[in-house]
This record gives structure tokens, C-alpha cells and sequence, in this order.
């Protein structure tokens, strides 16, 4: 058997283990995981592209590829212990992201409580995490179209990747698009694996558990970085 015969059909059994009716009872409900970002090399590396990065650092700590694209994003499926998990990078830039999770939400018939959207926060010093059930876009153009797109909803997780605030009078878009300097970059792959383990809890044991641990252990990690230098370009 070929190897795109061969995913063709585990992607078939996935799908059949997903609960996407009211009337499914027996079969555990997939989640969704998003990371936000802008496609293409101009953007590797970029702050704005840390739920890109995030999502990368899970899906190859769980072996699940991302090859096909799926309602405007690249996706991958599989299962990560008894949990199925549905994983998307949406390619339509930033600012349009909800063109492709609000689709993606509605064909999977998806509860927004089994969402979780993963993007780049500067309230958040560089390499500080936070997950919450719910919350506002917090003038994030990416997070603000997805709302738009769940109709105003929202009632769905998200993981703040923290990258600080820009220097001075420098302009927050073109902070958020250059890249990192080493030290900072050096943080920000530690969060990345610190996310891996974050999003393995919430799949084990559910969202307000994942909360309550994850949130105090980085409040610490929080008071510890929040007067060091701002993540600055090198």
C-alpha cells in the first residue's frame, strides 16, 4: 500500500472516532488547535508568527503531519493518547485568519470550548505563556478576525505566546515583524517546548485543569522576566 493510501485511510478512521453529531454519545470530541501567523519565508521566525511556531513544536513532538491543505489552512490530523486532535495553520495572512477556523469550527460541528487558538501577545513579557477559556482580541487583528468569524462568540481557549512590548515610540506592527535576536529567540524556544507540555495537559485532562497548573507555574516565570530587556531584534 501506498503511503498517501495509507493516510488516506487513517485520516477515514480518525474521521469515523470523531464526535461531530449530538447523537454521538460513545466517541470522544476531537480539539481544534490553531496557531496564528502569516505564511511564506518573508515571516519565518517573525514574532507574529509564534503560533506558527507553536503549532510546529506540537505536531512534530507528536509525529502528526500537516500535509494537505483544509478550508484555507494547513492541517493535520491524529491522536494523542486516547484524545483526537485536529490541527490547522491558517494560510490566509494574519488579519484573515477567521476565514478559515470559522469554516473550519462549522464543518466539524466543533463547541468553541473545544477550540484552542495559539498567538503572539505583547502584554506578555518574551517567552512568558498564558492559557485561558475565554477573553477579549486584546488589539490583535488576527485573534479579532476570528471572533468575527465564530459570529461575535468568544467563548473559545487560547494560549498568549508572550513576545514584550516594542522599545520606545517604535511602531507595534513593525515590532511584531522583525525577527528575534538570539537571547530572545533562545526564550522563546523554551516556551515553545513548555506549550508542548501545556497542550499535552489540556488533551489528558481537560481545559480548567490545564489552566489552574499552567497559569501558576508561569506566573513565576512572568515575575521573573517582566523587568528583564524587551525581546529586541539582534
Amino acid at each position: 500500500m501506498s503511503p498517501y493510501k495509507s493516510m488516506f485511510l487513517h485520516c477515514k478512521l480518525l474521521r469515523r472516532s470523531f464526535c461531530t453529531t449530538a447523537s454521538s454519545s460513545s466517541c470522544v470530541k476531537p480539539w481544534l488547535l490553531i496557531g496564528l501567523g502569516n505564511p511564506g519565508e518573508k515571516y519565518q521566525g517573525t514574532r507574529h508568527n509564534v503560533g506558527f511556531d507553536m503549532m510546529d513544536a506540537f505536531a512534530q513532538a507528536q509525529g502528526i503531519p500537516m500535509p494537505s491543505i483544509h478550508f484555507k489552512a494547513l492541517f493535520g490530523e491524529g491522536m494523542v493518547g486516547d484524545t483526537p486532535v485536529l490541527l490547522a495553520k491558517p494560510q490566509t495572512y494574519m488579519n484573515l485568519s477567521g476565514e478559515s477556523t470559522g469554516p473550519l469550527a462549522a464543518y466539524y460541528k466543533l463547541p468553541l470550548n473545544r477550540i484552542i487558538v495559539m498567538y503572539d501577545d505583547m502584554d506578555l513579557p518574551c517567552g512568558v505563556l498564558r492559557i485561558q477559556p475565554k477573553g477579549g482580541h486584546q488589539r490583535h487583528n488576527g485573534l479579532k478576525n476570528v471572533i468575527y468569524h465564530f459570529r461575535g462568540n468568544r467563548e473559545f481557549g487560547r494560549l498568549r505566546i508572550g513576545i514584550g512590548r516594542p522599545p520606545g515610540q517604535m511602531d507595534p506592527k513593525a515590532f511584531q515583524l522583525q525577527k528575534f535576536n538570539k537571547t530572545a529567540r533562545e526564550r522563546i524556544d523554551v516556551a515553545l517546548q513548555e506549550g508542548v507540555d501545556i497542550l499535552k495537559t489540556l488533551l489528558a485532562k481537560g481545559l480548567t485543569e490545564c489552566v489552574r497548573s499552567t497559569n501558576t507555574n508561569q506566573k513565576y516565570k512572568h515575575l521573573r522576566l517582566q523587568n528583564l530587556p524587551v525581546c529586541l531584534q539582534g
